[in-house]
């Protein structure tokens, strides 16, 4: 999906605070490595569901290498002393034909300001627009804010694959 590769918008937080979606680029690997450095362990945990701090060489590849049809991946850019840094990201992966699992990480200081809500829209809107049927999403069940921006976005839970998971699902038109 071309149009996906240059995707670009500007958000308002209910704080006032603007913040920037776009397409996440390989250029972006220091700044994503960065934004991983300011996210608690806790937060990193609820979205790799491992204690996780660093990424192997394999790992930054895999998540760097988004080709836009398959694997989509956004990021929200806030200012913070006057530079562009990332505050956080998304992403689907095509599983099978018409189907992707989703996954966001917030860092923790622009927690509860509506970035994830917006990563969501986006992503959803993107997913729709290149002719998905279904998102999924595993989730813990004590991350209880992500499940809030997932149930708010019309997923449901469905029959879990992991008894330590939530697994949700939405029907895209």
């Amino acid at each position: 999906m071309s149009e996906a590769i240059d995707y670009t918008a500007r958000e308002l937080l209910s704080d006032g605070s603007q913040i920037e979606i776009r397409a996440l680029r390989r250029e972006d690997e220091a700044d994503m490595l960065a934004a991983v450095g300011k996210t608690s362990a806790q937060s990193l945990q609820r979205r790799f569901f491992v204690m996780k701090r660093h990424f192997s060489d394999k790992e930054r590849t895999f998540f760097l290498d988004v080709d836009f049809k398959n694997h989509v991946a956004i990021v929200a850019l806030a200012d913070e002393a006057g530079r562009k840094v990332i505050v956080g990201g998304g992403r689907y992966i095509v599983f099978e034909p018409g189907r992707a699992e989703m996954a966001f990480v917030v860092i923790d200081t622009w927690q509860g300001r509506g970035v994830g809500s917006i990563l969501m829209r986006h992503l959803v809107k993107i997913a729709s627009d290149t002719g998905l049927n279904e998102l999924t999403a595993e989730v813990l069940p004590e991350n209880a804010a992500m499940i809030k921006v997932f149930r708010k976005f019309g997923f449901s839970p469905a029959p879990r694959r992991d008894p330590q998971t939530l697994h949700l699902v939405r029907k895209l038109p």
